[in-house]
Protein backbone atom coordinates (compact mmCIF):
# COMPACT_ATOMS: atom_id res chain seq x y z
CA UNK A 1 0.00 0.00 0.00
CA UNK A 2 2.21 2.58 -0.90
CA UNK A 3 2.48 6.08 0.83
CA UNK A 4 -0.60 4.54 3.47
CA UNK A 5 -1.04 6.28 6.28
CA UNK A 6 -2.01 3.76 8.82
CA UNK A 7 1.00 1.51 8.57
CA UNK A 8 4.25 1.52 10.68
CA UNK A 9 7.16 2.91 9.39
CA UNK A 10 10.23 1.02 9.96
CA UNK A 11 10.91 -0.93 12.96
CA UNK A 12 8.41 -0.90 15.92
CA UNK A 13 10.97 -2.19 18.33
CA UNK A 14 13.87 -1.03 20.01
CA UNK A 15 16.59 -3.96 19.73
CA UNK A 16 19.76 -1.91 20.02
CA UNK A 17 20.48 -3.62 23.14
CA UNK A 18 20.81 -6.86 21.75
CA UNK A 19 23.08 -6.02 18.48
CA UNK A 20 26.53 -7.84 18.45
CA UNK A 21 29.63 -7.51 16.23
CA UNK A 22 32.16 -5.65 16.79
CA UNK A 23 34.38 -3.13 14.15
CA UNK A 24 36.40 -5.38 11.79
CA UNK A 25 39.43 -4.95 9.20
CA UNK A 26 36.76 -5.64 6.54
CA UNK A 27 34.77 -2.58 7.56
CA UNK A 28 37.60 -0.29 7.43
CA UNK A 29 38.71 -1.30 4.42
CA UNK A 30 35.86 -0.70 2.49
CA UNK A 31 34.43 2.37 4.03
CA UNK A 32 38.20 3.73 3.13
CA UNK A 33 37.57 2.58 -0.45
CA UNK A 34 33.54 3.97 -0.39
CA UNK A 35 35.19 6.83 0.76
CA UNK A 36 38.17 8.18 -1.86
CA UNK A 37 34.62 9.36 -3.92
CA UNK A 38 34.61 12.40 -1.35
CA UNK A 39 38.11 13.19 -2.69
CA UNK A 40 36.55 13.64 -5.90
CA UNK A 41 34.26 16.36 -4.64
CA UNK A 42 36.85 17.94 -2.43
CA UNK A 43 39.53 17.69 -5.25
CA UNK A 44 37.37 19.36 -7.35
CA UNK A 45 36.36 22.20 -4.64
CA UNK A 46 39.97 22.84 -4.14
CA UNK A 47 41.37 22.71 -7.94
CA UNK A 48 38.38 25.51 -9.21
CA UNK A 49 39.65 28.49 -7.15
CA UNK A 50 43.37 27.93 -7.94
CA UNK A 51 42.90 27.35 -11.46
CA UNK A 52 40.60 30.33 -11.55
CA UNK A 53 43.15 32.56 -10.30
CA UNK A 54 45.88 31.21 -13.09
CA UNK A 55 46.67 33.58 -16.02
CA UNK A 56 47.00 30.95 -18.82
CA UNK A 57 43.87 29.74 -17.70
CA UNK A 58 42.33 33.48 -17.85
CA UNK A 59 44.05 34.92 -21.07
CA UNK A 60 42.52 31.42 -22.67
CA UNK A 61 38.85 30.94 -21.30
CA UNK A 62 38.02 34.30 -19.59
CA UNK A 63 40.14 36.98 -21.21
CA UNK A 64 38.14 40.08 -19.72
CA UNK A 65 38.87 38.74 -16.20
CA UNK A 66 42.76 38.79 -16.72
CA UNK A 67 42.55 42.16 -18.08
CA UNK A 68 40.84 43.38 -14.83
CA UNK A 69 42.94 41.28 -12.82
CA UNK A 70 46.18 42.97 -14.12
CA UNK A 71 44.15 46.32 -14.22
CA UNK A 72 46.23 49.18 -12.40
CA UNK A 73 43.03 50.93 -10.57
CA UNK A 74 39.88 48.69 -9.59
CA UNK A 75 37.67 47.87 -6.59
CA UNK A 76 39.19 45.70 -4.75
CA UNK A 77 36.65 43.03 -4.64
CA UNK A 78 35.12 43.48 -8.08
CA UNK A 79 38.24 42.88 -9.98
CA UNK A 80 37.21 38.72 -10.29
CA UNK A 81 33.20 39.42 -10.71
CA UNK A 82 32.38 37.98 -14.34
CA UNK A 83 29.73 35.60 -14.84
CA UNK A 84 31.13 33.35 -17.21
CA UNK A 85 34.07 32.74 -15.03
CA UNK A 86 31.11 31.70 -12.07
CA UNK A 87 29.07 29.50 -14.44
CA UNK A 88 33.14 27.48 -14.81
CA UNK A 89 32.93 26.90 -10.91
CA UNK A 90 29.10 26.49 -10.81
CA UNK A 91 27.88 24.31 -13.83
CA UNK A 92 29.03 21.43 -11.82
CA UNK A 93 26.58 21.78 -8.93
CA UNK A 94 23.67 22.42 -11.13
CA UNK A 95 24.72 19.19 -13.52
CA UNK A 96 24.80 17.48 -9.97
CA UNK A 97 21.60 18.65 -8.93
CA UNK A 98 19.93 17.53 -12.04
CA UNK A 99 22.26 13.79 -11.81
CA UNK A 100 20.99 13.50 -7.92
CA UNK A 101 17.56 12.56 -8.55
CA UNK A 102 18.47 10.15 -11.55
CA UNK A 103 20.95 8.55 -8.68
CA UNK A 104 18.23 7.52 -6.29
CA UNK A 105 16.17 5.24 -8.53
CA UNK A 106 19.72 3.27 -9.26
CA UNK A 107 20.68 3.44 -5.91
CA UNK A 108 17.44 1.94 -4.71
CA UNK A 109 17.23 -0.81 -7.40
CA UNK A 110 20.30 -1.66 -8.21
CA UNK A 111 22.00 -1.22 -5.42
CA UNK A 112 24.70 1.36 -3.54
CA UNK A 113 27.70 -0.14 -5.24
CA UNK A 114 26.21 0.76 -8.82
CA UNK A 115 25.63 4.42 -7.79
CA UNK A 116 29.34 4.41 -6.87
CA UNK A 117 30.97 3.11 -10.36
CA UNK A 118 28.62 5.28 -12.41
CA UNK A 119 29.49 8.15 -10.48
CA UNK A 120 33.08 7.55 -11.01
CA UNK A 121 32.84 6.58 -15.08
CA UNK A 122 31.42 9.76 -15.51
CA UNK A 123 34.48 11.61 -13.40
CA UNK A 124 36.58 10.01 -15.69
CA UNK A 125 35.05 11.76 -18.75
CA UNK A 126 34.68 14.73 -17.25
CA UNK A 127 38.40 15.25 -16.02
CA UNK A 128 39.60 14.02 -19.64
CA UNK A 129 37.34 17.21 -21.10
CA UNK A 130 38.53 19.41 -18.93
CA UNK A 131 42.24 18.38 -19.22
CA UNK A 132 42.04 18.92 -22.99
CA UNK A 133 39.66 21.56 -23.37
CA UNK A 134 40.19 23.80 -26.45
CA UNK A 135 37.17 25.98 -25.80
CA UNK A 136 34.78 27.30 -23.51
CA UNK A 137 31.93 24.56 -24.60
CA UNK A 138 34.14 21.93 -24.39
CA UNK A 139 35.20 23.08 -20.37
CA UNK A 140 31.82 23.31 -19.61
CA UNK A 141 30.50 20.05 -21.17
CA UNK A 142 33.21 18.44 -18.96
CA UNK A 143 32.45 20.21 -15.62
CA UNK A 144 28.90 18.80 -16.35
CA UNK A 145 29.83 15.50 -16.60
CA UNK A 146 31.65 15.95 -13.46
CA UNK A 147 28.58 16.86 -11.68
CA UNK A 148 27.26 14.01 -13.04
CA UNK A 149 29.49 12.15 -10.74
CA UNK A 150 29.35 14.12 -8.20
CA UNK A 151 25.48 13.70 -8.13
CA UNK A 152 25.71 9.96 -8.00
CA UNK A 153 28.98 9.89 -5.55
CA UNK A 154 27.04 12.05 -3.40
CA UNK A 155 24.35 10.18 -3.35
CA UNK A 156 25.47 6.72 -2.71
CA UNK A 157 28.53 6.52 -0.38
CA UNK A 158 27.31 8.71 2.71
CA UNK A 159 24.45 5.97 2.46
CA UNK A 160 26.98 3.35 2.38
CA UNK A 161 29.17 4.46 5.03
CA UNK A 162 26.28 4.60 7.12
CA UNK A 163 24.52 1.24 6.36
CA UNK A 164 28.02 -0.59 7.03
CA UNK A 165 29.32 1.07 10.15
CA UNK A 166 28.21 -0.95 13.57
CA UNK A 167 25.91 1.83 15.07
CA UNK A 168 28.37 3.31 18.12
CA UNK A 169 31.17 4.05 15.37
CA UNK A 170 28.57 5.47 12.43
CA UNK A 171 29.09 8.75 12.94
CA UNK A 172 33.46 8.62 12.68
CA UNK A 173 32.78 6.19 10.01
CA UNK A 174 30.69 8.24 7.88
CA UNK A 175 32.83 11.11 8.63
CA UNK A 176 35.34 9.26 6.14
CA UNK A 177 33.75 10.53 3.85
CA UNK A 178 33.88 14.34 4.84
CA UNK A 179 37.80 13.21 5.31
CA UNK A 180 38.36 11.78 2.00
CA UNK A 181 36.54 15.33 1.19
CA UNK A 182 39.13 17.38 3.05
CA UNK A 183 41.80 15.91 1.40
CA UNK A 184 40.66 16.35 -2.10
CA UNK A 185 40.68 20.02 -1.26
CA UNK A 186 44.47 19.93 0.12
CA UNK A 187 45.55 18.31 -2.20
CA UNK A 188 44.15 20.03 -5.07
CA UNK A 189 45.80 23.40 -3.42
CA UNK A 190 49.07 21.69 -3.05
CA UNK A 191 48.57 20.74 -6.81
CA UNK A 192 47.75 24.37 -7.37
CA UNK A 193 50.74 25.78 -5.86
CA UNK A 194 52.68 23.66 -7.72
CA UNK A 195 51.17 24.03 -11.10
CA UNK A 196 50.44 27.76 -11.21
CA UNK A 197 54.45 27.91 -12.02
CA UNK A 198 53.93 25.68 -15.23
CA UNK A 199 52.61 28.70 -17.41
CA UNK A 200 50.67 28.66 -19.93
CA UNK A 201 49.92 24.86 -19.45
CA UNK A 202 49.71 23.94 -15.46
CA UNK A 203 46.10 24.32 -15.64
CA UNK A 204 45.65 21.35 -17.64
CA UNK A 205 47.82 19.41 -15.42
CA UNK A 206 45.59 20.39 -11.84
CA UNK A 207 42.28 19.56 -13.63
CA UNK A 208 43.59 16.23 -15.36
CA UNK A 209 44.84 14.67 -11.97
CA UNK A 210 41.35 14.93 -11.20
CA UNK A 211 40.89 11.35 -13.43
CA UNK A 212 43.56 9.80 -10.25
CA UNK A 213 40.77 9.67 -7.55
CA UNK A 214 38.64 9.35 -10.54
CA UNK A 215 39.98 5.61 -11.24
CA UNK A 216 40.21 4.75 -7.45
CA UNK A 217 36.42 5.43 -7.21
CA UNK A 218 35.31 3.19 -9.96
CA UNK A 219 37.95 0.61 -9.77
CA UNK A 220 37.35 0.57 -6.02
CA UNK A 221 33.33 0.35 -6.17
CA UNK A 222 33.68 -2.45 -8.46
CA UNK A 223 35.46 -4.58 -5.72
CA UNK A 224 33.51 -3.36 -2.77
CA UNK A 225 30.67 -5.30 -1.58
CA UNK A 226 27.02 -4.32 -1.20
CA UNK A 227 25.22 -3.43 1.97
CA UNK A 228 23.11 -6.23 3.59
CA UNK A 229 20.51 -2.73 3.62
CA UNK A 230 20.58 -2.97 0.02
CA UNK A 231 20.86 -6.51 -0.44
CA UNK A 232 18.08 -7.42 2.00
CA UNK A 233 15.93 -4.47 0.43
CA UNK A 234 16.51 -5.80 -3.59
CA UNK A 235 14.91 -9.76 -1.92
CA UNK A 236 18.18 -11.29 -1.65
CA UNK A 237 17.89 -12.09 2.19
CA UNK A 238 20.43 -15.38 3.19
CA UNK A 239 23.11 -12.89 0.90
CA UNK A 240 22.61 -9.91 3.05
CA UNK A 241 22.49 -12.44 6.23
CA UNK A 242 26.14 -13.48 4.85
CA UNK A 243 27.54 -9.91 4.28
CA UNK A 244 26.36 -8.92 7.30
CA UNK A 245 28.11 -11.96 9.69
CA UNK A 246 30.79 -10.57 7.70
CA UNK A 247 30.97 -7.00 8.32
CA UNK A 248 30.23 -7.64 12.11
CA UNK A 249 32.81 -10.84 12.80
CA UNK A 250 30.06 -12.97 14.02
CA UNK A 251 26.97 -15.06 13.34
CA UNK A 252 25.29 -13.59 16.28
CA UNK A 253 23.50 -10.79 14.34
CA UNK A 254 19.80 -12.09 14.49
CA UNK A 255 18.38 -8.54 16.12
CA UNK A 256 20.21 -6.37 13.74
CA UNK A 257 19.11 -8.44 10.68
CA UNK A 258 15.33 -8.96 12.24
CA UNK A 259 15.56 -4.55 12.18
CA UNK A 260 16.55 -4.99 8.41
CA UNK A 261 14.08 -7.27 7.58
CA UNK A 262 11.27 -5.49 9.34
CA UNK A 263 12.41 -2.19 7.49
CA UNK A 264 13.04 -3.95 4.29
CA UNK A 265 9.37 -5.36 4.30
CA UNK A 266 7.79 -1.85 4.80
CA UNK A 267 9.83 -0.45 2.12
CA UNK A 268 9.01 -2.63 -0.28
CA UNK A 269 5.47 -1.50 -0.04
CA UNK A 270 6.67 1.71 -0.93
CA UNK A 271 6.41 2.14 -4.58
CA UNK A 272 6.67 5.79 -4.55
CA UNK A 273 9.28 7.27 -1.75
CA UNK A 274 9.37 10.62 -3.01
CA UNK A 275 5.62 10.87 -2.87
CA UNK A 276 5.84 8.88 0.94
CA UNK A 277 8.45 11.40 2.20
CA UNK A 278 5.99 13.96 1.49
CA UNK A 279 3.57 12.56 4.67
CA UNK A 280 3.30 13.52 7.77
CA UNK A 281 4.81 10.92 9.87
CA UNK A 282 8.41 11.69 7.01
CA UNK A 283 7.88 15.38 8.31
CA UNK A 284 10.89 15.54 10.40
CA UNK A 285 13.54 13.83 8.11
CA UNK A 286 12.12 15.80 5.26
CA UNK A 287 12.56 19.07 7.30
CA UNK A 288 16.30 17.78 7.98
CA UNK A 289 17.00 16.46 4.70
CA UNK A 290 16.29 20.43 3.32
CA UNK A 291 18.07 22.35 6.10
CA UNK A 292 20.60 20.35 6.92
CA UNK A 293 22.51 21.12 3.53
CA UNK A 294 21.47 24.62 3.15
CA UNK A 295 22.63 25.57 5.98
CA UNK A 296 25.82 23.74 5.47
CA UNK A 297 26.39 25.97 2.12
CA UNK A 298 25.35 29.12 4.10
CA UNK A 299 28.09 29.05 6.23
CA UNK A 300 30.16 30.69 3.99
CA UNK A 301 32.35 27.76 3.90
CA UNK A 302 32.28 27.23 0.04
CA UNK A 303 32.72 30.59 -0.69
CA UNK A 304 36.46 30.46 0.63
CA UNK A 305 37.21 26.93 -0.54
CA UNK A 306 35.56 27.69 -3.83
CA UNK A 307 37.43 30.93 -4.62
CA UNK A 308 40.36 30.83 -1.68
CA UNK A 309 43.19 32.18 -3.98
CA UNK A 310 40.44 35.10 -5.76
CA UNK A 311 39.57 36.19 -2.29
CA UNK A 312 43.35 36.15 -0.87
CA UNK A 313 44.54 37.95 -4.01
CA UNK A 314 41.64 40.27 -3.54
CA UNK A 315 42.68 41.23 -0.56
CA UNK A 316 46.22 41.90 -1.81
CA UNK A 317 48.34 39.04 -1.46
CA UNK A 318 50.95 37.91 -4.26
CA UNK A 319 49.91 35.22 -6.18
CA UNK A 320 52.40 32.85 -4.65
CA UNK A 321 50.98 34.02 -1.44
CA UNK A 322 47.38 33.84 -2.23
CA UNK A 323 47.73 29.84 -2.96
CA UNK A 324 49.75 29.02 -0.63
CA UNK A 325 47.09 30.94 2.35
CA UNK A 326 44.48 28.29 0.45
CA UNK A 327 46.92 25.15 0.86
CA UNK A 328 46.86 26.09 4.64
CA UNK A 329 43.05 26.14 4.78
CA UNK A 330 42.88 23.08 3.21
CA UNK A 331 45.46 21.07 5.63
CA UNK A 332 43.59 23.34 8.66
CA UNK A 333 40.21 21.50 7.60
CA UNK A 334 41.65 17.88 6.80
CA UNK A 335 43.03 18.34 10.52
CA UNK A 336 39.68 19.37 11.75
CA UNK A 337 38.22 16.93 10.09
CA UNK A 338 40.32 14.06 12.72
CA UNK A 339 38.98 16.04 15.61
CA UNK A 340 35.26 15.48 14.04
CA UNK A 341 35.63 11.84 13.98
CA UNK A 342 37.28 11.31 17.18
CA UNK A 343 34.95 12.96 18.93
CA UNK A 344 31.51 12.66 16.89
CA UNK A 345 30.46 9.28 18.78
CA UNK A 346 31.41 10.16 22.30
CA UNK A 347 29.99 14.02 22.04
CA UNK A 348 27.29 13.55 20.10
CA UNK A 349 26.01 15.16 17.23
CA UNK A 350 24.30 18.59 18.45
CA UNK A 351 27.17 19.61 20.79
CA UNK A 352 29.86 19.49 17.83
CA UNK A 353 26.96 21.48 15.51
CA UNK A 354 26.49 24.54 18.25
CA UNK A 355 29.96 25.05 19.59
CA UNK A 356 31.38 24.78 15.91
CA UNK A 357 28.35 27.54 14.78
CA UNK A 358 29.43 29.55 17.53
CA UNK A 359 32.94 29.81 16.59
CA UNK A 360 32.21 30.48 13.09
CA UNK A 361 30.12 33.35 13.96
CA UNK A 362 32.62 34.83 16.03
CA UNK A 363 35.59 34.31 12.74
CA UNK A 364 33.03 35.63 10.06
CA UNK A 365 32.56 39.22 12.62
CA UNK A 366 36.43 39.73 13.07
CA UNK A 367 37.47 39.10 9.25
CA UNK A 368 34.52 41.87 8.71
CA UNK A 369 35.87 44.07 11.47
CA UNK A 370 39.21 44.08 9.83
CA UNK A 371 38.15 44.16 6.21
CA UNK A 372 35.50 46.98 7.07
CA UNK A 373 38.42 49.21 8.89
CA UNK A 374 41.65 48.03 6.96
CA UNK A 375 40.71 47.64 3.49
CA UNK A 376 38.90 49.24 0.39
CA UNK A 377 39.64 50.23 -2.85
CA UNK A 378 43.07 50.09 -4.18
CA UNK A 379 44.40 49.15 -0.82
CA UNK A 380 46.62 46.05 0.62
CA UNK A 381 46.29 45.04 3.90
CA UNK A 382 49.33 45.30 5.65
CA UNK A 383 51.77 41.96 6.61
CA UNK A 384 50.42 41.93 10.48
CA UNK A 385 46.31 42.61 9.01
CA UNK A 386 46.76 39.44 5.91
CA UNK A 387 48.59 37.25 9.00
CA UNK A 388 45.39 37.94 11.11
CA UNK A 389 43.01 37.58 8.20
CA UNK A 390 44.27 34.14 7.49
CA UNK A 391 44.62 32.79 11.00
CA UNK A 392 41.25 33.87 11.71
CA UNK A 393 40.00 31.99 8.25
CA UNK A 394 41.71 29.53 9.66
CA UNK A 395 39.95 29.26 12.76
CA UNK A 396 36.58 29.43 10.83
CA UNK A 397 37.53 26.42 8.84
CA UNK A 398 38.56 24.38 12.13
CA UNK A 399 34.71 25.64 13.22
CA UNK A 400 33.45 24.30 9.86
CA UNK A 401 35.82 20.99 10.06
CA UNK A 402 34.62 19.72 13.40
CA UNK A 403 31.23 20.58 13.44
CA UNK A 404 29.00 21.26 9.89
CA UNK A 405 31.46 19.94 7.42
CA UNK A 406 31.27 16.32 8.09
CA UNK A 407 27.83 16.74 10.21
CA UNK A 408 25.54 18.16 7.40
CA UNK A 409 26.26 15.32 5.55
CA UNK A 410 26.23 12.59 8.49
CA UNK A 411 22.99 13.16 10.01
CA UNK A 412 20.78 13.58 6.39
CA UNK A 413 22.28 10.36 5.74
CA UNK A 414 21.24 8.27 9.15
CA UNK A 415 17.92 9.34 10.01
CA UNK A 416 15.84 7.95 7.12
CA UNK A 417 13.91 4.73 7.30
CA UNK A 418 14.72 2.39 4.52
CA UNK A 419 11.86 2.88 2.79
CA UNK A 420 12.61 6.56 1.65
CA UNK A 421 16.06 6.39 2.46
CA UNK A 422 17.21 6.71 -1.76
CA UNK A 423 14.91 9.36 -1.58
CA UNK A 424 15.59 11.50 1.47
CA UNK A 425 19.55 11.26 0.35
CA UNK A 426 19.14 12.87 -3.13
CA UNK A 427 16.79 15.87 -1.27
CA UNK A 428 19.83 16.02 0.63
CA UNK A 429 22.28 15.69 -1.88
CA UNK A 430 19.73 17.95 -4.40
CA UNK A 431 19.48 21.05 -2.02
CA UNK A 432 23.09 20.72 -1.46
CA UNK A 433 24.14 21.03 -4.88
CA UNK A 434 21.28 23.68 -5.49
CA UNK A 435 22.23 26.20 -3.01
CA UNK A 436 26.82 25.52 -3.65
CA UNK A 437 25.50 26.52 -7.53
CA UNK A 438 23.64 29.60 -6.06
CA UNK A 439 26.92 30.42 -3.91
CA UNK A 440 29.06 29.56 -6.60
CA UNK A 441 27.42 31.49 -9.30
CA UNK A 442 26.48 34.59 -7.12
CA UNK A 443 29.86 34.93 -4.49
CA UNK A 444 31.73 36.94 -6.52
CA UNK A 445 28.86 39.56 -7.50
CA UNK A 446 28.16 39.69 -3.78
CA UNK A 447 31.46 40.41 -3.26
CA UNK A 448 31.56 42.84 -5.13
CA UNK A 449 28.32 44.64 -3.95
CA UNK A 450 28.48 43.62 -0.14
CA UNK A 451 32.07 44.30 0.11
CA UNK A 452 33.16 43.01 4.16
CA UNK A 453 29.64 42.89 4.45
CA UNK A 454 29.60 39.35 3.11
CA UNK A 455 31.43 38.01 6.10
CA UNK A 456 28.32 39.46 8.13
CA UNK A 457 25.87 37.59 5.56
CA UNK A 458 27.20 34.39 5.87
CA UNK A 459 27.29 34.87 10.29
CA UNK A 460 23.50 35.38 10.36
CA UNK A 461 23.24 32.21 8.60
CA UNK A 462 25.33 30.82 11.27
CA UNK A 463 23.13 32.60 14.15
CA UNK A 464 19.96 31.10 12.52
CA UNK A 465 21.21 27.36 11.80
CA UNK A 466 23.23 27.42 15.91
CA UNK A 467 19.06 28.08 16.84
CA UNK A 468 17.79 25.49 14.88
CA UNK A 469 19.78 22.74 15.77
CA UNK A 470 19.37 23.80 19.47
CA UNK A 471 15.55 23.33 19.30
CA UNK A 472 15.22 21.07 16.50
CA UNK A 473 17.46 18.71 15.64
CA UNK A 474 17.33 15.49 18.96
CA UNK A 475 20.85 13.88 19.55
CA UNK A 476 21.21 10.54 17.15
CA UNK A 477 24.53 9.25 18.76
CA UNK A 478 24.24 5.53 19.51
CA UNK A 479 20.88 5.54 17.98
CA UNK A 480 20.05 1.63 15.71
CA UNK A 481 19.82 3.22 11.81
CA UNK A 482 16.56 1.18 11.45
CA UNK A 483 15.51 2.28 15.04
CA UNK A 484 15.87 6.07 14.30
CA UNK A 485 12.61 6.31 13.39
CA UNK A 486 11.50 6.07 17.43
CA UNK A 487 13.74 9.13 18.10
CA UNK A 488 11.48 11.34 16.23
CA UNK A 489 8.84 10.45 18.57
CA UNK A 490 10.61 11.21 21.67
CA UNK A 491 11.36 15.04 20.61
CA UNK A 492 9.68 17.34 22.33
CA UNK A 493 8.62 19.13 19.08
CA UNK A 494 8.30 16.27 16.68
CA UNK A 495 6.07 14.20 18.47
CA UNK A 496 3.29 16.60 17.92
CA UNK A 497 3.88 15.92 14.62
CA UNK A 498 4.25 12.19 14.33
CA UNK A 499 0.68 10.38 14.11
CA UNK A 500 -0.49 8.47 16.92
CA UNK A 501 0.59 4.57 15.33
CA UNK A 502 3.24 3.15 17.04
CA UNK A 503 2.13 1.83 20.18
CA UNK A 504 5.35 0.36 20.85
CA UNK A 505 7.30 3.08 21.14
CA UNK A 506 7.97 4.32 24.57
CA UNK A 507 7.00 7.86 24.99
CA UNK A 508 8.60 8.27 28.73
CA UNK A 509 11.68 10.16 27.91
CA UNK A 510 10.84 13.84 26.23
CA UNK A 511 13.89 15.11 24.81
CA UNK A 512 13.89 19.13 25.42
CA UNK A 513 16.22 21.72 23.79
CA UNK A 514 18.54 21.46 26.32
CA UNK A 515 19.13 17.99 26.44
CA UNK A 516 21.98 16.33 24.13
CA UNK A 517 20.76 12.92 24.55
CA UNK A 518 17.64 10.73 24.00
Amino acid sequence: MAGGSFAPTGVAKERAQQYQGRLTPYVIVTCIIAAVGGSLFGYDIGISGGVTSMDGFLKKFFKTVYKNKTHARENNYCKYDNQGLAAFTSSLYLAGLVASFVASPVTRNYGRRGSIICGGVSFLVGATLNASAENLAMLLLGRIMLGVGIGFGNQAIPLYLSELAPTHLRGALNMMFQLATTLGIFTANMINYGTQKLEPWGWRLSLGLALVPAAAMTVGGIFLPETPNSLIERGCKEEGRKVLERIRGTKNVSAEFQDMMDASEFANAIKHPFRNILERRNRPQLVMAIFMPTFQILTGINSILFYAPVLFQSMGFGGNAALYSSALTGAVLVTSTLISIAAVDKLGRRVLLITGGIQMIVCQVVVAVVLGFKFGDNQELSKGFSVLVVAVICLFVIAFGYSWGPLGWTVPSEIFPLETRSAGQSITVSVNLLFTFIIAQSFLSLLCALKFGIFLFFAGWITIMSVFVYLFLPETKGIPIEEMILMWRKHWFWKRIMPEEYPEADDSVNVRPNNSTI
